[in-house]
């Protein structure tokens, strides 16, 4: 590809109140700052209209269906990402039905991109919820790189500031990862323009 940077999405997915979410994407976004190869685009779906009833035709099949007004920018800056990293927490086992619809309501968005996760939890570090939805996003033809960042018991590992206590390990983690979504990023990238219909093949 060109020089041009990539366009990196970060998307804060839980929008429980109270949430710990934003202090960990915006540590992530710093490390992503810091790496300097990407553009980064901060998403946090407690601003966006996710309404959990999907219409009757999935995206899979009418990938231009309509979707709620207030969803229109999340869909634009979703088609405009070249790599993705879903911020997590673990609820009940699992992920939150937050971003479970956001992930529903698109399906070429997701196509031929490498995602990346940050998982925060009590005792996984998010592990539970990121497992489930490398299977998730396997079905949308996306590419989930194998690093990750995990945060298990995070309000020890965080100071009341949002910096991180011991920030060396999972600063190379986020090293790590941000290397492979640089690379699979850029690949896809190319992939994607060459051969626009690669992914649905």
């Amino acid at each position: 590809m060109s020089n041009a940077r990539l366009n990196l999405v970060v998307i804060v997915g839980s929008v429980r109140e109270g949430r710990f979410g934003p202090v960990v994407a915006d540590w992530f976004v710093e490390q992503a700052k810091r790496h300097d190869e990407f553009t980064i685009d901060l998403i946090d779906l407690a601003d966006v209209d996710l309404p959990l009833a999907l219409p009757s035709t999935p995206p899979a099949l009418q990938p231009d269906l309509p979707r709620p007004e207030g969803m229109a920018e999340l869909t634009r800056r979703l088609d405009a990402a070249d790599a993705v990293v879903i911020v997590t927490p673990d609820y009940n086992r699992s992920f939150p039905a937050s971003l479970k619809a956001a992930i529903d309501w698109h399906y070429t968005q997701w196509n031929a991109k490498p995602i990346g996760f940050v998982g925060y939890s009590g005792l996984s570090g998010g592990l539970l919820a990121i497992e489930q939805l490398r299977q998730v996003f396997n079905e949308l033809h996306a590419h989930t790189v194998r690093d990750y960042v995990a945060f298990p018991s995070y309000y020890l590992l965080f100071s009341p500031d949002g910096t991180l206590r011991d920030p060396h390990g999972p600063e190379e983690a986020a090293g790590a990862m941000l290397d492979q979504l640089l690379w699979w990023g850029s690949v896809l990238h190319d992939a994607r323009r060459d051969r626009p219909q690669l992914a649905d093949r």
